[in-house]
């Protein structure tokens, strides 16, 4: 991972979730000491800036199935652009959020950047949550709650086309790990999708070294690698408490390392993506901190 130098985007969005405060999650990411942790990696890093991203009391929801849907797609085609850009220098996007429906821009940059190769990607999404409800399905019209589906194929046509093919990434190459909080719908969705889905039941029966093992060779079967996007709010608020939809009983904090570790070590990460740290609702930073270890165990840190 040293040998590719990684370029940071904040994406400040506060307009796909339900509680305000996860739009300074990037700053807070930074104020934890990202940049001067990958230094002391060797790791050659540049932070590029935040995409903009308008305020929810600047704008009204027109459609309450999926609110303010017309707004997040123009952020995540910025984004995408971005993230593409990025890749064409040989760089690793570091894309923190904002909430998770972010990730449509952020896939359909690596997604599209690998089709035009003629690759493959995999995905690996680290949630609480499945994120794969439709507008059809949804209980809240809550845009965060439906970007994995999007990027399945399944959803609002603004979202599922933000790339250069539909779906942006193939359902047997996708993994959901730690999800226990799933919509009733929802759960018809992910069972029609053909996804992997460890739920925490999983994870507590198989042990978390397996599941790594599965996920990264499932995401990574016939790829050119894997995107890991991963939503804080998987991890237990026990030790992630600034999250914005936190829910008791997620992964702890050194089974978060574990996973960060593994997927260093395999050499395959395309992308990380950090989402849902909400300051308002943490203590003293300590999330965004827990992030920023996250994210540099990604990339590479170890004990020896």
């Amino acid at each position: 991972m040293t040998e590719r130098k990684v370029e940071l985007v904040g994406v400040p969005m506060d307009l796909g979730g339900g509680l305000r405060g996860v739009d300074m999650g990037p700053s807070a990411f930074r104020y934890a000491g990202i940049a001067a942790g990958l230094e002391r990696l060797g790791i050659d890093f540049e932070d590029l800036g935040n995409i903009a991203v308008p305020r929810p009391e600047s704008r009204q929801a027109r459609n309450p199935s999926a609110r303010f849907l017309a707004e997040i797609t123009r952020c995540c085609v910025r984004l995408r652009a971005r993230v593409e850009r990025i890749l064409d220098r040989g760089s690793l996007p570091l894309v923190v959020g904002g909430d998770h429906s972010i990730a449509c821009g952020t896939i359909a940059g690596l997604s599209s950047f690998h089709h035009q190769r003629g690759e493959a990607i995999g995905l690996i999404w680290f949630d609480a949550h499945a994120d794969m409800n439709t507008p059809d399905t949804s209980p809240t019209g809550n845009v965060h709650g439906m970007p994995l589906a999007a990027c399945l194929g399944y959803g609002a046509d603004e979202l599922v086309m933000l790339g250069d093919r539909a779906p942006m990434v193939d359902p047997e190459r996708t993994v959901l790990i730690g999800i226990h909080d799933v919509d009733r719908k929802e759960r018809d969705i992910i069972k029609r999708s053909g996804v992997k889905a460890f739920t925490m039941n999983s994870v507590d029966r198989l042990g978390m070294p397996r599941v790594i093992e599965e996920a990264i060779e499932i995401a990574t079967k016939g790829t050119a690698g894997f995107h890991l996007s991963f939503d804080v709010d998987g991890c237990d608020p026990g030790f992630a408490p600034g999250v914005g939809t936190p829910v008791p009983g997620g992964v702890t904090m050194r089974e978060s390392h574990l996973l960060m570790e593994q997927v260093a070590e395999c050499g395959k990460l395309l992308g990380l993506e950090l989402t849902e740290i909400n300051p308002i609702l943490d203590h003293a930073n300590r999330t965004a901190e827990l992030a920023v270890e996250l994210a540099l165990s990604a990339l590479g840190k170890r004990t020896l």
